[in-house]
């Protein structure tokens, strides 16, 4: 997951830079009054978004097959602790019966 983070942060820095090279210039219009610096990373977001959705989709599959793995692994150590509690709990009530006939 940090690998496909880093991989989309590079894509944007890189849009960023082109953009911003653009923007001042002059090929590519800049913004109205103070708002020029909005305006360029806005831009590099917009420009940023389709590029990361193509070039990294084979690594946003991978990172989404390890949170399924890691949910799936939590999931399983959840059921686990649980039937243990249970275990613990059905041994416990078994022992206070078995105390309680003989009293």
């Amino acid at each position: 997951m940090l690998r496909y983070t880093l991989m989309r942060l590079g894509i944007f820095v890189a849009c960023l830079v082109v953009v911003w090279g653009l923007v001042y210039s002059g090929l590519a219009p800049s913004g109205l009054g103070d708002s020029n610096g909005l305006w360029v990373v806005l831009l590099a977001l917009l420009i940023s978004a389709p590029i990361s959705l193509v070039v990294l989709r084979k690594e946003r599959d991978r990172a989404s097959e390890g949170i399924v793995r890691r949910v799936e692994r939590a999931k399983a150590n959840l059921d686990a602790n649980r039937n243990q509690e249970d275990a613990a709990d059905d041994t416990a009530r078994a022992q206070g019966q078995t105390h309680g006939q003989t009293s």
